[in-house]
């Protein structure tokens, strides 16, 4: 097929593109994780002004495009306040775009505890931060773990955000390379197929794990 002879002679740049989508996933899921968490504690925070910060915030993000929210730091940022290339705003927007969705399955997760665990916590002396470290997060991470698994996989696929910022993924080199051969149709197989080998296999990873923690 041609698909696999657009595959192997762009070998190296396919495989190039692959390394920055993988990279700026992994940075962006850490990135998010730790917003994320942190606007999910915001929303179910016992002060009325930290909540509706923490619900302004996911509200907002959620109903943006991501590529609006791209395009803002590779644009407006570079413009008014310091320079960055294209990787790093792909990286930055996708970081802020997906917070607020994980944002919104950590809140899921903690409130899904029954609320008598926290008021026993508490009332056996623990400290807020104690409960929630030791008694909260330890049960909820069993209903957080999977959907974020999903997070994950949508974060991959939404990782090509990158090729409109040149920022090297996987398909900004598969846009070079159809470009340079005229064969968009099976140039973009081989970019699909590259990315089924990602994705595919975190799948069935994540179903795996959702099956053994219910019957943990």
């Amino acid at each position: 097929m041609i698909m696999f002879s657009v595959l192997f002679d762009n070998w190296g740049t396919l495989i190039s593109g692959l390394g920055y989508t993988v990279w700026c996933s992994i940075l962006a899921l850490i990135g998010s994780c730790v917003i994320g968490t942190v606007f999910a504690l915001m929303e179910i925070s016992a002060h009325k002004v930290v909540r509706i910060i923490g619900r302004v915030y996911v509200e907002v993000v959620r109903n943006i495009p991501l590529l609006v929210i791209t395009m803002f730091f590779y644009v407006v940022i570079p413009k008014y306040v310091v320079a960055i290339d294209g990787f790093t705003a792909g990286t930055i927007g996708l970081t802020i775009y997906t917070s607020a969705f994980i944002a919104e399955t950590v809140r899921a997760g903690i409130e899904s505890v029954p609320v008598g665990q926290m008021e026993g916590a508490r009332s056996n002396g623990l400290t807020y931060l104690q409960a929630m470290t030791h008694i909260i997060f330890p049960q909820a991470i069993k209903i957080i773990i999977p959907p974020l698994g999903n997070q994950f996989i949508n974060l991959i696929k939404n990782s090509s955000v990158l090729a409109f910022v040149s920022g090297f993924d996987l398909m900004y080199q598969g846009k070079l390379v159809a470009s340079a051969n005229l064969q968009t149709f099976d140039t973009y197989l081989a970019v699909g197929l590259l990315y089924l080998v990602i994705t595919m296999p975190l799948s069935y990873f994540m179903r795996y794990l959702e099956k053994r923690w219910q019957t943990a």
